[in-house]
Protein backbone atom coordinates (compact mmCIF):
# COMPACT_ATOMS: atom_id res chain seq x y z
CA UNK A 1 0.00 0.00 0.00
CA UNK A 2 3.28 2.10 0.42
CA UNK A 3 2.88 3.86 -2.94
CA UNK A 4 5.30 6.73 -2.62
CA UNK A 5 3.46 8.21 0.04
CA UNK A 6 5.65 11.00 0.70
CA UNK A 7 7.19 11.52 -2.49
CA UNK A 8 3.85 12.36 -3.56
CA UNK A 9 3.21 15.23 -1.14
CA UNK A 10 5.80 18.38 -1.01
CA UNK A 11 8.17 17.61 -3.65
CA UNK A 12 5.60 16.90 -6.67
CA UNK A 13 3.84 20.57 -5.89
CA UNK A 14 6.62 22.82 -4.75
CA UNK A 15 8.35 22.32 -7.72
CA UNK A 16 5.07 22.36 -10.03
CA UNK A 17 5.52 23.66 -13.62
CA UNK A 18 3.16 26.64 -14.02
CA UNK A 19 2.21 24.71 -17.12
CA UNK A 20 0.25 21.75 -14.88
CA UNK A 21 -1.08 24.39 -12.74
CA UNK A 22 -4.94 23.94 -13.54
CA UNK A 23 -4.43 20.58 -12.35
CA UNK A 24 -3.95 22.00 -8.54
CA UNK A 25 -7.44 20.59 -7.15
CA UNK A 26 -8.48 20.78 -3.48
CA UNK A 27 -6.60 17.49 -2.96
CA UNK A 28 -3.51 18.65 -3.89
CA UNK A 29 -3.35 21.63 -2.45
CA UNK A 30 -3.85 20.03 1.10
CA UNK A 31 -1.80 17.13 0.66
CA UNK A 32 0.97 19.42 0.05
CA UNK A 33 0.39 22.16 2.47
CA UNK A 34 0.25 18.96 5.46
CA UNK A 35 2.86 17.01 4.11
CA UNK A 36 5.22 20.60 4.89
CA UNK A 37 3.19 21.06 8.27
CA UNK A 38 4.40 17.22 9.45
CA UNK A 39 8.00 18.37 8.44
CA UNK A 40 7.60 22.19 10.34
CA UNK A 41 6.02 19.94 13.23
CA UNK A 42 9.39 17.86 13.68
CA UNK A 43 11.43 21.12 13.31
CA UNK A 44 10.11 24.03 15.36
CA UNK A 45 11.13 23.58 19.17
CA UNK A 46 8.27 24.79 20.79
CA UNK A 47 6.32 22.29 19.43
CA UNK A 48 5.56 20.04 22.06
CA UNK A 49 2.67 17.21 21.78
CA UNK A 50 -0.05 19.39 23.48
CA UNK A 51 1.17 22.17 21.56
CA UNK A 52 1.31 20.49 18.20
CA UNK A 53 -1.91 18.97 19.44
CA UNK A 54 -3.59 22.22 19.75
CA UNK A 55 -2.37 23.85 16.51
CA UNK A 56 -3.07 20.66 14.16
CA UNK A 57 -6.54 21.31 15.64
CA UNK A 58 -6.88 25.00 14.91
CA UNK A 59 -5.41 24.25 11.12
CA UNK A 60 -7.76 21.26 10.96
CA UNK A 61 -10.39 23.85 11.43
CA UNK A 62 -9.36 26.42 8.83
CA UNK A 63 -9.18 23.57 6.52
CA UNK A 64 -12.50 22.18 6.70
CA UNK A 65 -14.09 26.16 6.91
CA UNK A 66 -12.25 26.69 3.73
CA UNK A 67 -13.73 23.74 2.06
CA UNK A 68 -17.29 24.18 3.32
CA UNK A 69 -17.89 27.71 2.40
CA UNK A 70 -17.77 26.41 -1.03
CA UNK A 71 -20.08 23.41 -0.78
CA UNK A 72 -23.39 24.24 -0.23
CA UNK A 73 -23.99 20.79 1.59
CA UNK A 74 -21.63 21.32 4.30
CA UNK A 75 -22.15 22.36 7.89
CA UNK A 76 -20.10 25.17 9.51
CA UNK A 77 -18.55 24.17 12.49
CA UNK A 78 -19.55 28.19 13.92
CA UNK A 79 -21.47 27.45 16.56
CA UNK A 80 -20.73 23.76 17.39
CA UNK A 81 -17.44 24.71 18.83
CA UNK A 82 -16.83 26.60 22.24
CA UNK A 83 -16.68 30.71 21.45
CA UNK A 84 -16.18 29.80 17.63
CA UNK A 85 -18.49 32.71 15.96
CA UNK A 86 -20.06 32.45 12.44
CA UNK A 87 -16.93 33.33 10.00
CA UNK A 88 -17.62 36.08 7.34
CA UNK A 89 -19.72 35.50 4.41
CA UNK A 90 -18.82 35.27 0.78
CA UNK A 91 -20.13 37.64 -1.57
CA UNK A 92 -23.30 36.75 -3.09
CA UNK A 93 -23.14 36.27 -6.99
CA UNK A 94 -19.80 36.77 -7.15
CA UNK A 95 -17.16 33.57 -8.34
CA UNK A 96 -14.71 31.99 -6.47
CA UNK A 97 -11.99 29.39 -7.01
CA UNK A 98 -12.41 26.64 -4.57
CA UNK A 99 -8.46 25.82 -4.35
CA UNK A 100 -7.47 29.73 -4.02
CA UNK A 101 -9.57 29.89 -1.14
CA UNK A 102 -8.27 26.80 0.37
CA UNK A 103 -4.50 27.71 -0.59
CA UNK A 104 -4.79 31.14 1.28
CA UNK A 105 -6.35 29.51 4.54
CA UNK A 106 -3.67 27.17 4.68
CA UNK A 107 -0.63 29.35 3.69
CA UNK A 108 -2.07 32.32 5.86
CA UNK A 109 -2.51 29.75 9.39
CA UNK A 110 0.67 28.19 8.60
CA UNK A 111 2.52 31.49 8.87
CA UNK A 112 0.85 32.48 12.14
CA UNK A 113 0.65 28.98 13.46
CA UNK A 114 4.35 28.25 12.46
CA UNK A 115 5.69 31.88 12.75
CA UNK A 116 8.82 30.69 14.96
CA UNK A 117 10.16 28.09 13.50
CA UNK A 118 13.54 28.55 12.01
CA UNK A 119 14.85 29.76 9.11
CA UNK A 120 14.71 26.80 6.93
CA UNK A 121 11.23 26.35 7.86
CA UNK A 122 10.56 29.94 7.26
CA UNK A 123 12.16 29.22 3.59
CA UNK A 124 10.24 26.26 3.07
CA UNK A 125 6.79 28.21 3.92
CA UNK A 126 8.05 31.20 1.41
CA UNK A 127 8.47 28.48 -1.26
CA UNK A 128 5.46 26.47 -0.69
CA UNK A 129 3.49 29.89 -0.24
CA UNK A 130 4.94 31.20 -4.00
CA UNK A 131 4.92 27.78 -5.90
CA UNK A 132 1.32 27.15 -4.67
CA UNK A 133 -0.19 30.62 -4.96
CA UNK A 134 1.31 30.24 -9.14
CA UNK A 135 -0.08 27.01 -8.80
CA UNK A 136 -3.80 27.50 -8.19
CA UNK A 137 -4.70 30.52 -10.01
CA UNK A 138 -3.16 29.83 -13.55
CA UNK A 139 -6.23 30.28 -15.59
CA UNK A 140 -7.89 31.94 -12.85
CA UNK A 141 -9.00 35.41 -13.84
CA UNK A 142 -7.66 37.89 -11.93
CA UNK A 143 -10.53 39.12 -9.94
CA UNK A 144 -11.81 35.78 -8.89
CA UNK A 145 -8.29 34.88 -7.67
CA UNK A 146 -7.65 38.34 -5.46
CA UNK A 147 -11.34 38.00 -4.01
CA UNK A 148 -10.78 34.06 -3.67
CA UNK A 149 -7.30 34.68 -1.96
CA UNK A 150 -9.06 37.35 0.24
CA UNK A 151 -11.79 35.14 1.57
CA UNK A 152 -9.15 32.54 2.81
CA UNK A 153 -7.19 34.99 4.51
CA UNK A 154 -10.37 35.95 6.13
CA UNK A 155 -10.86 32.52 7.49
CA UNK A 156 -7.91 31.93 8.66
CA UNK A 157 -8.26 35.50 10.70
CA UNK A 158 -11.57 34.26 12.10
CA UNK A 159 -9.34 30.85 13.47
CA UNK A 160 -6.77 32.90 14.83
CA UNK A 161 -8.09 35.36 16.65
CA UNK A 162 -10.17 32.89 18.05
CA UNK A 163 -7.55 30.47 19.07
CA UNK A 164 -5.72 33.41 20.85
CA UNK A 165 -8.08 33.34 24.01
CA UNK A 166 -7.96 29.88 24.32
CA UNK A 167 -5.29 29.70 27.14
CA UNK A 168 -2.25 28.05 24.91
CA UNK A 169 -1.36 30.82 22.72
CA UNK A 170 1.63 32.22 24.30
CA UNK A 171 4.28 29.48 25.26
CA UNK A 172 7.39 30.53 27.63
CA UNK A 173 10.47 28.44 28.18
CA UNK A 174 9.15 26.05 26.18
CA UNK A 175 6.45 25.52 28.40
CA UNK A 176 8.24 24.61 31.60
CA UNK A 177 7.23 26.83 34.21
CA UNK A 178 9.91 29.14 35.76
CA UNK A 179 8.33 28.54 39.34
CA UNK A 180 6.67 25.12 40.78
CA UNK A 181 6.26 23.55 43.59
CA UNK A 182 6.24 19.56 43.44
CA UNK A 183 3.90 17.31 45.38
CA UNK A 184 5.41 15.85 48.71
CA UNK A 185 5.72 12.29 49.08
CA UNK A 186 7.22 8.77 47.47
CA UNK A 187 4.21 8.54 45.22
CA UNK A 188 3.87 11.87 43.57
CA UNK A 189 5.96 12.82 40.26
CA UNK A 190 9.95 13.53 40.02
CA UNK A 191 12.48 14.97 37.14
CA UNK A 192 13.42 11.68 35.54
CA UNK A 193 16.24 12.91 34.04
CA UNK A 194 19.46 16.14 34.84
CA UNK A 195 18.36 19.10 32.17
CA UNK A 196 17.90 22.05 33.62
CA UNK A 197 14.47 22.92 32.66
CA UNK A 198 12.71 19.63 32.83
CA UNK A 199 13.03 19.80 36.52
CA UNK A 200 9.89 20.85 36.68
CA UNK A 201 7.12 19.31 34.30
CA UNK A 202 5.80 20.14 31.00
CA UNK A 203 2.64 22.39 30.74
CA UNK A 204 1.20 22.03 34.16
CA UNK A 205 -1.42 24.36 33.62
CA UNK A 206 -2.67 22.80 29.82
CA UNK A 207 -5.63 21.79 31.55
CA UNK A 208 -6.94 25.12 31.95
CA UNK A 209 -6.78 25.69 27.87
CA UNK A 210 -10.40 25.71 26.80
CA UNK A 211 -11.38 23.01 25.03
CA UNK A 212 -13.21 22.54 21.68
CA UNK A 213 -16.00 20.05 21.73
CA UNK A 214 -15.42 18.42 25.01
CA UNK A 215 -17.48 20.47 27.49
CA UNK A 216 -14.71 20.39 29.88
CA UNK A 217 -11.40 19.31 30.80
CA UNK A 218 -12.78 16.69 33.25
CA UNK A 219 -15.76 15.61 31.30
CA UNK A 220 -14.06 11.94 30.51
CA UNK A 221 -12.06 11.73 33.76
CA UNK A 222 -10.48 8.71 34.85
CA UNK A 223 -11.38 6.71 38.00
CA UNK A 224 -7.67 6.71 39.97
CA UNK A 225 -4.78 4.28 39.23
CA UNK A 226 -3.98 1.44 41.47
CA UNK A 227 -3.08 2.69 45.17
CA UNK A 228 0.25 3.64 45.95
CA UNK A 229 2.00 0.63 47.62
CA UNK A 230 5.84 -0.46 47.95
CA UNK A 231 4.65 -4.01 49.27
CA UNK A 232 5.12 -6.57 46.81
CA UNK A 233 1.76 -8.22 47.32
CA UNK A 234 0.23 -4.96 46.40
CA UNK A 235 -1.08 -4.52 42.77
CA UNK A 236 0.98 -1.05 42.55
CA UNK A 237 4.31 -3.08 42.72
CA UNK A 238 2.87 -5.68 40.73
CA UNK A 239 2.85 -3.33 37.72
CA UNK A 240 6.14 -1.94 38.09
CA UNK A 241 7.12 -5.00 38.32
CA UNK A 242 5.56 -6.00 34.62
CA UNK A 243 7.01 -3.04 33.54
CA UNK A 244 10.44 -3.94 34.66
CA UNK A 245 10.38 -7.75 33.28
CA UNK A 246 8.93 -6.47 30.17
CA UNK A 247 11.85 -4.31 29.63
CA UNK A 248 14.01 -6.55 30.39
CA UNK A 249 13.05 -9.69 28.29
CA UNK A 250 11.73 -7.42 25.02
CA UNK A 251 11.31 -9.04 21.75
CA UNK A 252 12.88 -7.75 18.42
CA UNK A 253 9.34 -7.09 17.34
CA UNK A 254 8.36 -5.00 20.88
CA UNK A 255 11.21 -2.97 20.62
CA UNK A 256 10.53 -1.91 17.12
CA UNK A 257 6.93 -1.56 18.14
CA UNK A 258 8.41 1.08 20.84
CA UNK A 259 10.72 2.76 18.36
CA UNK A 260 7.85 2.87 15.51
CA UNK A 261 5.86 4.72 17.74
CA UNK A 262 8.31 6.70 19.92
CA UNK A 263 7.67 10.12 18.25
CA UNK A 264 9.58 12.35 19.99
CA UNK A 265 9.31 15.97 19.55
CA UNK A 266 12.33 17.66 17.28
CA UNK A 267 12.97 14.21 15.58
CA UNK A 268 9.35 13.45 14.53
CA UNK A 269 5.97 15.18 13.80
CA UNK A 270 4.81 14.23 17.39
CA UNK A 271 2.32 11.64 18.26
CA UNK A 272 -0.71 14.00 17.56
CA UNK A 273 1.09 14.75 13.80
CA UNK A 274 1.79 10.81 13.57
CA UNK A 275 -1.64 10.49 13.14
CA UNK A 276 -2.33 13.05 11.14
CA UNK A 277 0.37 11.98 8.78
CA UNK A 278 -1.62 8.09 9.01
CA UNK A 279 -4.89 10.22 7.29
CA UNK A 280 -2.51 12.32 4.63
CA UNK A 281 -1.13 8.70 3.38
CA UNK A 282 -4.59 7.50 2.91
CA UNK A 283 -6.30 10.64 1.23
CA UNK A 284 -3.25 10.50 -0.85
CA UNK A 285 -3.36 6.55 -1.78
CA UNK A 286 -6.88 6.01 -1.86
CA UNK A 287 -7.77 9.58 -3.54
CA UNK A 288 -10.22 11.05 -0.74
CA UNK A 289 -12.58 13.30 -1.73
CA UNK A 290 -11.22 17.07 -0.18
CA UNK A 291 -14.00 17.66 1.90
CA UNK A 292 -13.92 13.81 3.11
CA UNK A 293 -10.41 14.47 4.16
CA UNK A 294 -11.27 18.00 5.29
CA UNK A 295 -13.98 16.66 7.97
CA UNK A 296 -11.54 14.27 9.29
CA UNK A 297 -8.87 16.55 9.81
CA UNK A 298 -11.04 18.86 11.63
CA UNK A 299 -12.31 16.26 14.24
CA UNK A 300 -8.87 14.45 14.45
CA UNK A 301 -7.41 17.69 15.30
CA UNK A 302 -10.63 18.66 17.74
CA UNK A 303 -10.16 15.34 19.23
CA UNK A 304 -6.65 15.51 19.41
CA UNK A 305 -6.07 18.78 21.13
CA UNK A 306 -9.73 17.92 24.02
CA UNK A 307 -7.52 14.46 24.21
CA UNK A 308 -4.47 16.51 25.60
CA UNK A 309 -6.21 18.94 27.22
CA UNK A 310 -8.52 16.15 29.50
CA UNK A 311 -5.09 13.52 29.95
CA UNK A 312 -3.78 16.69 30.98
CA UNK A 313 -6.48 17.47 33.68
CA UNK A 314 -6.17 14.09 34.84
CA UNK A 315 -2.50 13.36 35.24
CA UNK A 316 -1.93 16.58 37.30
CA UNK A 317 -4.75 15.73 39.25
CA UNK A 318 -2.99 12.06 40.15
CA UNK A 319 0.09 13.26 39.73
CA UNK A 320 1.54 9.91 39.77
CA UNK A 321 5.75 8.91 39.69
CA UNK A 322 6.66 7.56 36.36
CA UNK A 323 7.84 3.67 36.39
CA UNK A 324 11.96 4.14 36.27
CA UNK A 325 11.64 6.26 39.80
CA UNK A 326 9.91 3.55 41.42
CA UNK A 327 12.10 0.88 40.05
CA UNK A 328 15.21 2.33 40.81
CA UNK A 329 14.22 2.70 43.78
CA UNK A 330 12.35 -0.51 45.49
CA UNK A 331 13.47 -3.21 41.83
CA UNK A 332 16.56 -2.47 40.03
CA UNK A 333 18.42 0.65 40.61
CA UNK A 334 20.48 -0.09 37.84
CA UNK A 335 17.16 -0.76 35.33
CA UNK A 336 17.11 1.71 32.44
CA UNK A 337 14.44 2.44 30.08
CA UNK A 338 14.19 2.04 26.48
CA UNK A 339 12.55 5.15 25.70
CA UNK A 340 13.26 8.48 27.10
CA UNK A 341 10.65 9.02 29.59
CA UNK A 342 8.60 12.36 29.35
CA UNK A 343 9.18 15.13 31.50
CA UNK A 344 5.20 14.93 33.09
CA UNK A 345 3.61 12.83 35.53
CA UNK A 346 2.70 9.31 34.55
CA UNK A 347 -1.21 8.40 34.66
CA UNK A 348 -2.69 8.14 31.99
CA UNK A 349 -0.55 7.42 28.48
CA UNK A 350 -0.88 10.53 26.50
CA UNK A 351 0.25 8.55 23.70
CA UNK A 352 -2.98 6.32 24.65
CA UNK A 353 -5.42 8.75 24.75
CA UNK A 354 -4.39 10.85 22.04
CA UNK A 355 -4.25 7.16 19.55
CA UNK A 356 -7.95 6.10 21.26
CA UNK A 357 -9.64 9.69 20.45
CA UNK A 358 -7.47 9.61 16.83
CA UNK A 359 -8.94 6.22 16.35
CA UNK A 360 -12.42 6.87 16.91
CA UNK A 361 -12.37 9.60 14.59
CA UNK A 362 -10.66 7.46 11.86
CA UNK A 363 -12.44 4.42 12.45
CA UNK A 364 -16.25 6.84 11.87
CA UNK A 365 -15.22 8.49 8.88
CA UNK A 366 -13.47 6.24 6.99
CA UNK A 367 -15.18 2.79 8.32
CA UNK A 368 -13.92 -0.09 11.04
CA UNK A 369 -11.45 -2.77 9.84
CA UNK A 370 -9.65 -0.07 6.96
CA UNK A 371 -6.83 -1.71 6.35
CA UNK A 372 -3.60 0.62 5.77
CA UNK A 373 0.02 0.61 5.74
CA UNK A 374 1.66 3.40 8.20
CA UNK A 375 5.11 4.71 6.62
CA UNK A 376 5.22 7.98 8.64
CA UNK A 377 9.13 7.01 9.46
CA UNK A 378 10.21 5.48 6.31
CA UNK A 379 12.70 8.75 5.56
CA UNK A 380 14.31 7.85 8.69
CA UNK A 381 14.65 4.43 8.00
CA UNK A 382 12.07 3.01 10.16
CA UNK A 383 10.00 0.28 8.34
CA UNK A 384 6.54 1.09 7.57
CA UNK A 385 3.69 -1.07 9.63
CA UNK A 386 0.49 -2.66 8.73
CA UNK A 387 -2.44 -2.34 10.64
CA UNK A 388 -5.99 -3.81 9.45
CA UNK A 389 -8.10 -1.06 11.62
CA UNK A 390 -7.24 2.04 13.53
CA UNK A 391 -8.45 0.63 16.87
CA UNK A 392 -5.50 -1.84 16.01
CA UNK A 393 -2.96 1.13 15.28
CA UNK A 394 -4.43 2.49 18.60
CA UNK A 395 -3.71 -0.66 20.62
CA UNK A 396 -0.21 -0.95 19.03
CA UNK A 397 0.34 2.65 19.93
CA UNK A 398 -0.47 2.24 23.37
CA UNK A 399 1.33 -0.79 24.54
CA UNK A 400 4.24 0.55 22.78
CA UNK A 401 4.56 2.95 25.87
CA UNK A 402 4.86 -0.38 28.22
CA UNK A 403 7.65 -1.76 25.86
CA UNK A 404 9.42 1.84 26.01
CA UNK A 405 9.46 1.31 29.63
CA UNK A 406 7.77 4.41 30.39
CA UNK A 407 4.10 3.60 30.99
CA UNK A 408 2.55 1.38 33.84
CA UNK A 409 -0.15 -1.05 32.31
CA UNK A 410 -3.58 0.93 34.12
CA UNK A 411 -2.43 4.21 32.04
CA UNK A 412 -2.19 1.92 29.02
CA UNK A 413 -5.28 0.64 28.43
CA UNK A 414 -7.79 3.63 30.68
CA UNK A 415 -6.30 6.03 28.53
CA UNK A 416 -7.23 4.14 25.81
CA UNK A 417 -10.83 4.33 27.21
CA UNK A 418 -10.01 8.38 28.19
CA UNK A 419 -9.37 9.24 24.36
CA UNK A 420 -12.54 7.21 23.08
CA UNK A 421 -14.77 9.12 25.43
CA UNK A 422 -13.09 12.04 24.64
CA UNK A 423 -13.76 12.01 20.66
CA UNK A 424 -17.11 10.95 20.70
CA UNK A 425 -17.55 14.52 21.51
CA UNK A 426 -16.08 15.47 18.31
CA UNK A 427 -17.91 12.89 16.62
CA UNK A 428 -21.35 14.66 17.41
CA UNK A 429 -20.58 18.02 15.70
CA UNK A 430 -22.40 18.27 12.46
CA UNK A 431 -20.86 18.67 9.36
CA UNK A 432 -23.66 17.73 6.55
CA UNK A 433 -26.73 19.24 6.33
Amino acid sequence: MIKKFLAAGIVSLVSMHPAMASDVSQEKVISGWYNLILRLVRHTATYSPPLASRNFAYLGVATYEAVASGDPNLESLAGQIHDLTPFPKREVGKAYDESVVLNAALASSMSYYFGNTGPSGQNAMKSMTSKMETGVTVGVAKDVADRSEAYGEAIAAHVIDWSKSDGGADIKNLGFPEHYELKKGPAHWVPTNQQGMQQVPLLPDWEKNRTFALPTSATCELQPPPDYSEAPDSEFYKQAKEVHDTRNALTPEQTAIARFWSDDPMLSPTPPGHWVSILIQIADHDHLPAKKTADALARMGIAGADAFIGCWQTKFKYDLVRPITYIKKFIDPKWETLLITPPFPEYPSGHSVLSGASASVLTAVLGDKYAFDDATHIKDKIPARHFDSFEAAAKEAAISRLYGGIHFRAAIERGLDQGHCIAAYALKLKTEK
